[in-house]
C-alpha cells in the first residue's frame, strides 16, 4: 500500500522527462552514473507489445513527483516476459513493492494475451540494491545468472580498421538486407537465451527509434553469404559511446575471427565519429562465449547485474 497522498497513473509521452530524472536518479545510486536516456524511455514507452493504458504505471509522491515506474518488456510476444521497476533512491522505496505487485499482477494477463500457459517473468537488480533483492524474493523470484554491462575507451583506435580474416569482407548494411540481417541475428541467438522479436515487431523497434545511424551497422560475408551481422544503436550518442546493440555469427561460420571484424570495424566508425567510448550488454553464461570476444578485444564489465526469474500462470478468461 501506498503512502497517504501518494498516488499511480499510467504514463503518457509527456512523462519522458520527469521518467527520466528518476531513473537517472536510480542509476547514479546503483552504479554512479546515469544509462539511461531520453531516446531509450521514449521507446520503451512505445515498445512493440507494450499499452500505455494498461502496461506500465508510474508512482507519485504527495508533491505529485515521479518516484517510480513500473513497465514489462516483451516485444516478441514470447513465454518470457521482463519486468522492471526504478523508484527513487530512498525517497521512491515506499512505491516498489506496490509497483512489482502491480507488475506482476498483469504479467498473469499478459500471459494469456500471448497464449502462453506458464510464463517466465524475469527481473533485474544491482547486486548493492538489496531492498529490490529481497521484494523480488519475496514475490518469488530466485537467481538465475548474471550480466555484465561493458565498455571501452576508443582512445588510439584508428579509423581504418584492421583487415578481416581472408575470404571475409565487412560492409555497411543496405536496405535490401534488412529481412536476412534479422533472421542472422534470430537463428545465431537460438543458441543462447536471448528472445529475439520477429520481423515485423524489430521493423517496428527500429521505426520507433528517434534516430538511427545504418553506417553503423554492419554484415560480414563469406563467399557471397552472409555469416554474420553488427547492429548498433544511437543510445549512447549524447554521452560520446557507440553502443553495439546485437552482435550475431551463424554457427557455421563461428571460430573464424568474423565476430571480433565485425566489432573492430564498429570500433572504427565510432572513433572516426569523435565517440569516446563502447558499449554492451553480455549475458556472461552466453554459450556461445560472447562474454569472452568481448574481453579478447578490450572490453571490461563497468559493473554487474542480477537476473532474476519466477513463473506465473496465464489468468482466467
Amino acid at each position: 500500500m501506498l503512502p497517504a497522498g501518494w498516488t499511480t497513473r499510467r504514463p503518457t509521452l509527456d512523462d519522458v522527462a520527469g521518467i527520466l530524472a528518476l531513473t537517472e536518479a536510480s542509476d547514479i545510486a546503483a552504479v554512479g552514473r546515469p544509462d539511461y536516456t531520453a531516446d531509450e524511455v521514449h521507446e520503451t514507452l512505445i515498445a512493440p507489445n507494450t499499452d500505455l493504458s494498461r502496461d506500465s504505471w508510474l508512482a507519485l509522491d504527495g508533491d505529485g513527483t515521479i518516484v517510480g515506474w513500473a513497465y514489462p518488456q516483451n516485444a516478441a510476444a514470447g513465454p518470457r516476459d521482463f519486468a522492471d521497476v526504478f523508484v527513487w533512491p530512498e525517497r521512491g522505496l515506499p512505491a516498489m513493492r506496490p509497483l512489482l505487485a502491480l507488475i506482476m499482477e498483469r504479467m498473469a494477463e499478459r500471459a494469456a494475451e500471448f497464449g502462453h500457459d506458464r510464463y517466465e517473468v524475469r527481473a533485474a537488480a544491482i547486486p548493492a540494491q538489496q531492498a529490490y533483492i529481497d521484494a523480488l524474493t519475496d514475490a518469488g523470484f530466485a537467481f538465475f545468472k548474471q550480466q555484465a554491462r561493458m565498455q571501452m575507451s576508443l582512445a588510439g583506435v584508428s579509423a581504418k580498421p584492421p583487415e578481416p580474416p581472408p575470404g571475409v569482407t565487412i560492409r555497411e548494411v543496405r536496405p535490401d538486407d534488412m529481412p536476412r540481417f534479422h533472421t542472422v541475428i534470430e537463428t545465431a541467438f537460438r543458441d543462447s537465451d536471448h528472445q529475439i522479436p520477429g520481423y515485423e515487431a524489430w521493423q517496428q523497434q527500429i521505426k520507433n527509434q528517434t534516430s538511427i545511424s545504418y553506417d553503423e551497422w554492419f554484415v560480414a560475408e563469406v563467399h557471397g553469404e552472409i555469416a554474420g551481422v553488427l547492429q548498433s544503436s544511437d543510445f549512447g550518442v549524447a554521452d560520446q559511446e557507440g553502443w553495439v546493440a546485437d552482435l550475431g555469427t551463424l554457427r557455421a561460420y563461428r571460430n573464424r575471427g568474423i565476430g571480433s571484424a565485425l566489432l573492430r570495424r564498429a570500433f572504427a566508425v565510432y572513433a572516426a565519429k569523435g565517440r569516446t567510448h563502447v558499449g554492451l550488454s553480455v549475458d556472461l553464461q552466453n554459450p556461445t562465449g560472447a562474454a569472452r570476444l568481448y574481453e579478447a578485444v578490450g572490453m571490461t564489465p563497468l559493473y554487474l547485474a542480477n537476473v532474476y526469474r519466477t513463473y506465473v500462470t496465464a489468468a482466467a478468461g
